[in-house]
Order: C-alpha cells, then structure tokens, then sequence
C-alpha cells in the first residue's frame, strides 16, 4: 500500500501531548497539503476511536519509538507514514552521531558501537554522555583541542546549548542542581567551530514519489532573543543522490552530500528495525581552534522539521510539471509580525512556545531562473 492508493486516509498526528500550538497547527497544515498533493482525503487528527481500523498514511510530528506506538497507529512500514521509526528512544536524536569515552562508560539499551565506528570520518569530533560520572572525563579529554559544545539530545532548533572554553566552566555546569538529570538524559559534547555554514541534506519518500534535495539553514532571533532555525533554503530534484549530485554544485556542498550519505547507510546497517521515509541531515562546515577547515554531520531528522513545508512544495512542484528536473524552495520562520510576502504561502501564523508571535512560510522559485 502506498499514499496513492486513494482508500488512504491522510492524519496529522501530534506525538507529544504538550506539543506547542505551532507545531500542533503546523504539522495539519502540511498533512492537508500532501493530502491534496496525492488526491487523497484528509482527516484532520489522528483519534485511536475513530481511526484505529483505517488505512492510514500518517505525519507524525516526532520520529516514533518502539513497536508498540507504531502498532498503535497502524504503522507497519516507511509506506504508512512520512516520518520514520526506531525502536529505542535515542536512536532518533543527536546521540548516535558519537561514540561513548570508552567500553566503561554508560550506554543506553540497544546501543550500537557499530554506528560510531561507521560516522566515524563524517561527522566533527565529539563523544556521546549518558551518566554524571562520564561527562567530566569525556569533557577533559575533548578540551584539549578547543572548546566544545554541550548539547542536550532531546532539544530542537538549536535550543539549550552552550559552548565551553575550560575544564573550569564545564564544572560550574557540574554543580548546577540539574547536573544529575542533563547527563543521564543524554548530553553530546562536540568540538566548537567558528564561521559555520549548516547545509541540510536529505531525500524523501512518498507514495510514488522520491526527490532529493541540499541547501543550507540559517538562524534568526525568537522573541526572548535566542539564535533559533530561522528557515532552510533548498535545492530539490526528482530522484535520489545520483540525480542530485548531477547538479552543478560547489566542492564544500558535494562533500556534505557524501557525509549525509555515509550516515544515512550507517543507520540502516548499526540499527536494522529503523525505517523512515523522510531523510533529512544537518552537515556543520567551519573553523576548527587551529584554523583548519572541518566538516561534519551534525544530526538526523527522521520526522517533520523546519525545512518540511519546503519540502512539501518541492513535492507539489514536481507533481505539477512530470518534466521537472529541479527546484528552488525555501521554507522561512520569523518572530516578527509581518504581512505575508508576495507570491509566499502561509503555513502558519500566530503565538509560539517561546514568544508571542511566530510566521512560517514557503516560496518556490525555479531552479535555472
């Protein structure tokens, strides 16, 4: 069974139950969207009483975790949902991008070593943290190279990080109240770069339909001032990386291809029950402490993200025009109240989690001018 298949009903499904409206609202914005898209009807939210014997094709707005959630809702497969699933909690967030201090340190059950040792040579140096006792060890060993980033895995769009310069500041970090549960939850510690650019990578699969895409993020400022996503601007083509590589792109975009691509097969070989139609990957390219250049990929994505509404009129680009090769979308997030651009389409408009006031929209321009 696939979306096309028209005894499909297509649902918005909020996976958190303390979602912010934002996303709430955003995540049936686009499952209307590919609704129309694919010809099939939309059915709002997903409700366990009203929709639990349908032929479902879902939009989850968090990768799904373990067998029974996606039994719940009917997921069987990649084909019954865009988003994705593993079967362990971590497995979906910045943790496997890095290994742990060593075979002492604590690991999550399910745990594969193998993933590491794969990204190994994609992605920036860096070491995974489950438990207070591992994180100064793995602290001091990373800032003999420079300073580093601390990064809860659970948080999103940048939020929560912090960039440490000594041994000193990482333990005043230590000594908070809230040491204990930050690094049980999970922390990745990971080398600082300066003069970033964020490429984002991905590949999406729905129904019929596979496009690929690269661009790069940028940041903006919510209304309590903090660098957030701000908005993706992407390059999409019919086709998977062959066709996207077949593109004119500079050597620092082909390279986070390749990396993106390096991770994506690490993932289905390190964790085998993980499956996920949308792909997507941020690649860190900048200055390391000495001066020299590094790149590497930061996280996956394997649920509705900030680029996903480009995405979506990537997808209705390419079902418009059979014969279009490629596009240019970009998708926009901005704290301030503003009209609506000309030839913009709206996503969403109204309060945010951390502010009063959050736009989101999308444009589509073509990709030779």
């Amino acid at each position: 069974m696939t979306p096309t298949n028209r005894k499909k009903l297509v649902l918005a499904h909020s996976v958190r139950p303390d979602a912010p409206l934002h996303e709430v609202e955003t995540n049936r914005a686009l499952a209307r969207w590919l609704a129309q898209i694919l010809g099939l009807k939309y059915g709002g939210s997903f409700d366990p009483l009203m929709h639990s014997s349908r032929d479902l094709y879902l939009l989850p707005t968090q990768t799904l975790v373990g067998a029974e959630a996606a039994g719940q809702l009917g997921i069987k497969g990649p084909q019954d949902l865009w988003g994705g699933y593993v079967e362990h909690d971590f497995i979906a967030t910045k943790a496997i991008s890095h290994g742990l201090r060593n075979h002492y340190a604590y690991a999550p059950q399910g745990w594969s070593p193998l993933f590491s040792e794969r990204v190994r040579n994609v992605v920036l140096d860096g070491l995974s943290v489950f438990s207070l006792e591992d994180a100064r060890p793995a602290a001091e060993h990373l800032l003999y190279t420079g300073p580093i980033r601390l990064k809860p895995i659970h948080a999103c769009a940048g939020r929560g990080q912090q960039v440490i310069g000594s041994l000193d500041a990482f333990d005043a970090i230590l000594a908070r109240p809230d040491a204990g549960q930050l690094f049980t939850d999970g922390v990745v510690l990971e080398q600082e770069l300066d003069q970033v650019i964020t490429h984002s990578v991905g590949q999406s699969f729905i129904g019929d339909y596979v496009f690929s895409y690269c661009g790069e993020q940028y940041l903006t400022e919510d209304g309590q001032g903090e660098q957030v996503y701000g908005g993706s601007n992407l390059q999409a083509v019919r086709g998977g990386y062959a066709q996207l590589l077949a593109l004119e792109l500079p050597d620092d975009v082909r390279l986070a291809i390749e990396q993106a691509q390096v991770f994506d097969s690490a993932a289905d070989e390190a964790y085998p029950g993980f499956y996920a139609s949308r792909r997507n990957y941020d690649i860190a390219q900048g200055l390391d402490s000495d001066g020299q250049q590094r790149s590497g990929v930061l996280e996956q994505s394997w649920r509705m993200g900030g680029a996903s509404s480009a995405e979506v009129a990537a997808l209705q680009s390419f079902v418009n025009d059979p014969g279009m090769r490629a596009i240019r979308v970009s998708s926009v997030e901005t704290y301030l109240d503003q009209p609506l651009p000309a030839d913009a389409i709206e996503v969403y408009r109204g309060p945010a989690e951390n502010s009063d006031f959050l736009l989101k929209y999308v444009t589509v321009k073509s990709y030779d001018g």
